[in-house]
This record gives C-alpha cells, structure tokens and sequence, in this order.
C-alpha cells in the first residue's frame, strides 16, 4: 500500500519514477520488521531516499487500492497453504511458539484481512511508522556526504512522535507439541522445532554451527546418513532462525509416507549421537567453510549488503554483524556439543507431520 501513493507523489506516480530510471521496488515483512527497499542507479540514491521517507509517513492508504491489495494478499495466503513446506514452517513456529506473537502467520489472519478497514489500517500506520523506529541503508557506489546531507533533508526534519520501539514479548518455555495432518499429495513431510536463543544470545554462534552440521550441505550428518545412505527422505534439511527475542531449530524432511516411522527413527537416533559424543574436528571445519561461504555470498551484491545492515541495526547491533564471522572462528567442538545437549532436549520438541491423504 505505502508505494501505491501518497499526497504529492498520486497512484502510479511511483511505479513510473521508480521504473523510468531502470530501478525496481518491493517489500516484506518478516516477524521482527518490516522493510522497503529500492533497487536503483547508484546516481538515482538520493531521489530514493526522498521516495521512502515520502511513504514511510505520508502514505495516502487509498480505500480502492486496500481492496485490491486485500484480493492479493488472500491469494497468497490460498498460495501458501498450498505449499506443503512453506505451510509446515507456519506450524512449526506455531507449535514451538503456542500463545507469542511468533507463533502467528507473518501474512496475517484470513478472517481479519477480510474485514479490514481503511481507518484501521490508517491508526496502525500513524502508530507505528514513526521516525523512531526508522533505519534507512544506503548500499553501493554512493557519495556518504551526499547521502548524509540527503537523509537529513527528509528524514531528519520528519516531526518526532515521542514513540519509543514496541518491546519484545517474553518467550515462555514451549511445551512439547505434535500435530499430524491429513494433506492432499504423495509426499509425507516431517518438521522437528526445538526453542533456541536469540539473536543476542552468547551461543548464538555454536548453534549455528551445530545446525550447519546436522543439515545445511550435501556432507552434513543427516544428509549423509538419512537421505544418502539410508535413502529414507527425497530432502533434509536443518535450520536456525536467530529473532530478536527468541530463536528456533528447525529439522524438515520430505519422504515416501511408507518411510515416515523409521526415517524419523534415524534422525532421533543421529541427535542422540551428536548429544552424547559431540562433533569431530573435520566436521568443525566444514560447517565453518559453509557459514563463511553463506555470510559471504548474502552481502556479495549491494542489494544483500543493505539487507544484511538493515537487519543488524534494526533488531541487533551493526558492531555485533560485523564481528560476527570472527565470533564463529572462535567457536570450539566443546561449545558445539554443549549446545547440541542444551537445545536438542528429546523430550521438548514439536513434531509436525503431514500424511498425503492417498496414503490412507
């Protein structure tokens, strides 16, 4: 909505300013912030900076364009369902996060995008889009002065709302959970959520270590073991979401239904392995190579780069992302099985399963 017009720039005006120069325009949200950014000539930046604290504060929220913006959003959620995996992460963060904003879709509710109304969406736009909780990303072959003197003359004459940043909701300890589902397909497909810490938190970089272990590469332990060896699961795959308030181990895994029981067999057995005998030496050192490799490539472009600032100064600290690749450096096999033996509890995880519904 906020690129659709405002009072200055009206529908339309935008798309054509943004595209005119060859740039292109988008945004998300994720469950810790939202973001806007334009793709644009590096000699255009500061007509960039002009058009994003233009829409962070005088959006005009048009009542035509919300309903049609409400049809889209209702196809993607229609869309997302229908997507077993992306569906499987929702029911993982709502089983691991049961009662906490986390644990809500980030799309929103079906029921409450219907019936929402143009002064309701208008409230929630005057209340949260205040310059306190800004943070604008200047990323490529800019002029710092230029860009400095150009955030100044729009958004630093912004009126100040004397709103501080939403706090964080405390994470309470989750309960073991398990949910099957009957879905239509062939494929069954199993999650494993376990709550993890923070993005602030001093293990932070262990378990991301761990996770590169278990199931981020063709010569992680369950890729090898339960999908290579054992051919048990068509994909596996392990992951780590680090929020600002609380943190989530995730392993996912696509399969024959007739596989389900044992294939999920073999991965407790393999977390009980790594809990009672830790890591080894080599392993270390590819999982390293492996974040080193990601951490490179997700800020190769300037595109990646202001994404990657964007996302420390908003909800950590720039000073911590910058260091961070020495802190995994630093990281030793000691630390990567402690954490193995505090997170990987197997008796606190949530289970999620879907059954094709052609395998009953």
């Amino acid at each position: 909505m906020l690129f659709k017009g405002t009072a200055t720039r009206p529908g339309g005006f935008i798309d054509r300013e943004v595209e005119g120069v060859g740039g292109r325009m988008n945004a998300g949200t994720s469950l810790d912030y939202t973001y806007y950014h334009l793709l644009l000539p590096a000699r255009r930046a500061l007509v960039g900076i002009d058009i994003l604290s233009d829409i962070s504060v005088n959006a005009s929220l048009d009542d035509g364009q919300l309903e049609r913006e409400k049809r889209v959003v209702l196809e993607e959620m229609r869309l997302g369902e229908d997507a077993p995996m992306r569906f499987l992460f929702r029911q993982l963060y709502e089983a691991v996060f049961d009662g906490h904003p986390y644990g809500r879709p980030v799309i929103g509710r079906a029921d409450l995008i219907r019936v929402l109304t143009r002064d309701q969406l208008m409230r929630f736009y005057r209340q949260h889009y205040v310059p306190e909780s800004f943070t604008l990303v200047v990323a490529g072959a800019v002029s710092p002065p230029e860009v400095l003197e150009a955030a100044a003359r729009t958004f630093g004459r912004l009126p100040r709302s004397g709103v501080g940043r939403l706090p964080v909701s405390p994470v309470t300890g989750a309960r073991p959970k398990n949910v099957e589902l009957v879905r239509p397909g062939t494929y069954a497909y199993l999650g494993l959520a376990w709550p993890a810490p923070r993005l602030d938190h001093a293990d932070t970089p262990a378990v991301d270590l761990l996770v590169a272990i278990l199931g981020q590469s063709r010569s992680s332990r369950l890729t090898r073991s339960v999908r290579e060896r054992l051919g048990l699961v068509n994909t596996i795959s392990a992951g780590y979401s680090a929020l600002e308030g609380a943190g989530v181990i995730t392993l996912t895994a696509q399969l024959d239904p007739a596989n389900l029981a044992r294939a999920e067999a073999e991965i407790l057995k393999e977390l009980r392995r790594l809990r009672e005998q830790g890591v080894g030496r080599a392993e270390l050192e590819r999982a390293l190579t492996t974040e080193e490799a990601r951490r490179e490539f997700r800020a190769e472009t300037a595109e990646g780069r202001a994404f990657v600032l964007g996302h420390a100064e908003t909800i950590w600290r720039l000073e911590e992302e910058l260091a961070y690749t020495d802190r995994l450096r630093s990281v030793t096999r000691e630390q990567i099985h402690a954490a193995a033996r505090r997170y990987l509890d197997s008796e606190r995880f949530a289970r999620v399963v879907f059954v094709p519904s052609s395998a009953r």
